[in-house]
């Protein structure tokens, strides 16, 4: 298993609508998430700050995340929560975190 800590920054006019389509995540997005080996997969959000943690149980992460890509209903979703972040037209979203401390 893998953990994984990411970084990014919102639009401050976007961020209501980011939290809304999160608190609102639809089941087939869920499924295909799953389906892709993420687990305890969580996002917070302060301010226009948002903080992802998410675990990978499977054994090829590229291959993974590539399936995942090639659904349709991932893209849509996708049309809704990418333009919420400040760096979307660059296509910069997340930086990954350095884990400094874990106690199991």
């Amino acid at each position: 298993m893998k953990r994984f800590i990411l970084y990014s920054d919102l639009k401050p006019e976007k961020v209501e609508d980011y939290v809304t389509i999160h608190r609102n995540a639809w089941p087939e997005i869920l499924e295909i998430i799953s389906a892709s080996n993420i687990h305890n997969y969580s996002i917070s959000v302060r301010g226009t700050q948002v903080f992802t943690y998410y675990e990978y149980t499977g054994d090829d992460y590229d291959a993974d995340m590539a399936k995942m890509e090639e659904y349709p209903i991932m893209q849509k979703w996708w049309s809704f929560t990418k333009p919420c972040f400040l760096h979307h037209d660059e296509g910069k979203y997340y930086e990954d975190l350095d884990e400094v401390f874990y106690l199991k």
